[in-house]
């Protein structure tokens, strides 16, 4: 429980700070964060699993490319799902993605922990 908690709490820091970094992502304070970052991680678990397997000719295609988009839509909806959370447009989810799963990669790498990835 303990280590879910620590889970949850690094992943709605990080999502500030990806709502600062990238335009487009906007997250009004540690509440909507913390919601977002549980709601990210249930449409991760849920939801993306099944886009990927729909989406395997397109991701062959793009030689992986459009797993981006994935996770970009992941973003969209947890924005939609969660108060205080607005993502403007494709282009942003999909930055925000990026940057998300690099901050999220970086803080696995320090801590030698296996985080969840986007």
């Amino acid at each position: 429980m303990i280590l879910f908690l620590a889970h949850l709490i690094f992943t709605a820091g990080l999502l500030l700070i990806v709502a600062n970094l990238v335009e487009g992502i906007q997250i009004k304070g540690w509440g909507p964060a913390v919601l977002g970052a549980f709601i990210l991680g249930i449409a991760n678990a849920c939801i993306r699993p099944l886009m990927i397997l729909l989406t395997v000719p397109l991701t062959v295609i793009t030689f992986g490319l459009f797993l981006l988009v994935v996770n970009g839509v992941m973003l969209q909806l947890t924005a939609a799902l969660t108060p205080g959370v607005k993502v403007n447009g494709c282009g942003a989810g999909i930055i925000g993605g990026i940057v998300l799963t690099l901050l999220n990669l970086g803080i696995a790498l320090i801590l030698g922990a296996s985080l969840t990835i986007i």
